[in-house]
């Protein structure tokens, strides 16, 4: 599961890239209660999606001719040099090379041999999101890849990244993945051949977020009233939860939960 103590390899931040802030600030807003706090003009625009004064992603406006509206997540990393250079000898790309944000921290964006796009944060003053798990709160995430087998022996090389396989109904494993040197009760996202969802093959590999929400139901309509669009429509996972996949009106892609508790299982 994630959670706030961040260490090497684990996700500590996500952020949202978009043609329009202001409408997105809008739909996030109306489906997940969250506002928006700028950073200041000093950062360009940049600002922090919060949800109860705690922050849950970072958000900017970003032109069209920069790319597509879509969610980036950011992995921790010790040093942000070195990793991007282990990314560079891994077959990736370094799209960003490493920068200071202020005193808050040092991050660069890169992409995996696939052309997946995500970022590294080495913290600074921030150490991350706020609040993850919760309802409104980024919970999981999947890597949809042609190979998983190579980007398992990519992540590993660049973040350190430990696997586990879960069966599911069928016969099949879901691989998951966790920090290095924690175990299966740390995972925090898995890996899916691109080929094996129809919905997700079309427009090609990418890491997809999940948010926690408490009637995933209710959260989809709620989308499509605010613009959304349905990429997926709700359907159970045994012992995991009921799921969705969505779209905002920009065309950023993520799925939201309705997690199984514990004790449901």
């Amino acid at each position: 599961m994630l959670t706030t103590r961040y260490v090497t390899g684990s996700p500590n931040w996500i952020d949202l890239g978009t043609p329009d802030l202001e409408g997105a600030r809008a739909f996030y807003g109306g489906l997940f209660g969250w506002t928006f706090q700028s950073a200041g003009p000093e950062a360009g625009g940049y600002g922090m999606f919060q949800l109860n004064d705690k922050t849950v992603a970072g958000g900017m406006a970003v032109p069209p001719e920069q790319g597509g509206s879509a969610f980036t997540v950011y992995f921790q990393s010790p040093d942000a040099d070195a990793t991007a250079e282990r990314v560079r000898t891994g077959g990736g790309t370094v799209e960003f090379d490493p920068m200071d944000v202020f005193d808050l921290g040092r991050m660069a964006l890169l992409a995996d041999p696939a052309g997946v796009a995500f970022g590294i944060w080495q913290p600074g003053t921030n150490k991350g999101l706020d609040v993850v798990d919760e309802p409104g709160a980024l919970c999981w995430m999947e890597l949809y890849t042609p190979d998983t087998g190579s980007a398992l022996g990519f992540y590993r090389s660049v973040l350190g990244w430990e696997e586990y396989g879960v069966p599911i109904p069928g016969g099949d494993t879901y691989t998951t993945v966790n920090p290095a040197g924690t175990g299966p009760d740390d995972m925090f996202g898995g890996l899916v051949p691109l080929e094996a969802d129809p919905v997700e093959a079309a427009d090609g590999p990418y890491w997809l977020p999940y948010f926690e929400v408490t009637d995933t139901n209710a959260t989809v309509a709620r989308a499509e009233e605010l613009g959304g669009t349905v990429r997926l429509a709700p359907i159970d996972l045994e012992d995991v939860g009921r799921i969705a996949k969505l779209a905002d009106p920009y065309g950023a892609r993520f799925a939201v939960i309705k997690s199984v508790a514990p004790q449901e299982k």
